[in-house]
């Protein structure tokens, strides 16, 4: 009876990635890559990686096989884990860069700085003087002013809430506004 050899246990993948380092033996490559990558990207799929995703990084862990094989040490690791902790590597390099990618922010939603000391005061010193050249106004230009800017009141809502012609809402807004107006020049 002749004893079957088993093609899984005949494969030395060391020495198969010590040609590639030696002499840079393509023959010993295409073997290692008929062996692992299949194995690589079956590894990718049960871990949850869609079909390219783990195609690629199969490819690239093999590239990477090539490029470093003069860098692998039998003594620190066998074949399988050696390649397969190029594979852990770059997968979670790529998932990080898909991730970062993906958390970049659009400028529109970063938040807005607070204002400085001296335009929060600034501003409360023109918010005084607005008040005050508020109640300097005439009563009834004072009231179309707080409907129309306070309220956000159309005019026509105006005209009817205070029972006066739309005309003389609009005189008294453009009357008040130029008081404002002439009261807060010196802001500027």
């Amino acid at each position: 009876m002749t004893e079957s050899r088993d093609p899984i246990a005949v494969f030395d993948g060391a020495a198969l990635i010590g040609a590639i380092a030696a002499r840079s033996d393509r023959a010993a490559f295409a073997a290692l890559f008929e062996y692992y990558a299949p194995r690589l990207k079956a590894y990718l799929l049960r871990l949850g990686a869609d079909s390219a995703f783990a195609e690629e990084i199969a490819q690239d862990t093999m590239l990477m096989v090539w490029r470093k094989a003069a860098l692998f040490d039998p003594a620190r690791a066998n074949a399988s884990t050696w390649i397969f902790t190029i594979l852990r590597n770059l997968r979670i390099d790529a998932l990080r860069r898909a991730r970062l990618a993906v958390v970049e922010l659009d400028p529109t939603e970063e938040p807005i700085a607070p204002p400085g000391a001296d335009s929060v005061l600034d501003a409360a010193k023109r918010a005084g003087r607005l008040r005050a050249a508020l109640t300097s106004l005439p009563p009834d230009q004072a009231e179309v002013i707080r409907l129309s800017f306070f309220d956000d009141r159309p005019h026509a809502e105006i005209e009817r809430a205070l029972g006066i012609p739309l005309g003389t809402v609009k005189s008294r807004l453009r009357l008040a506004v130029a008081k404002l107006r002439s009261a807060l020049e010196g802001d500027e």
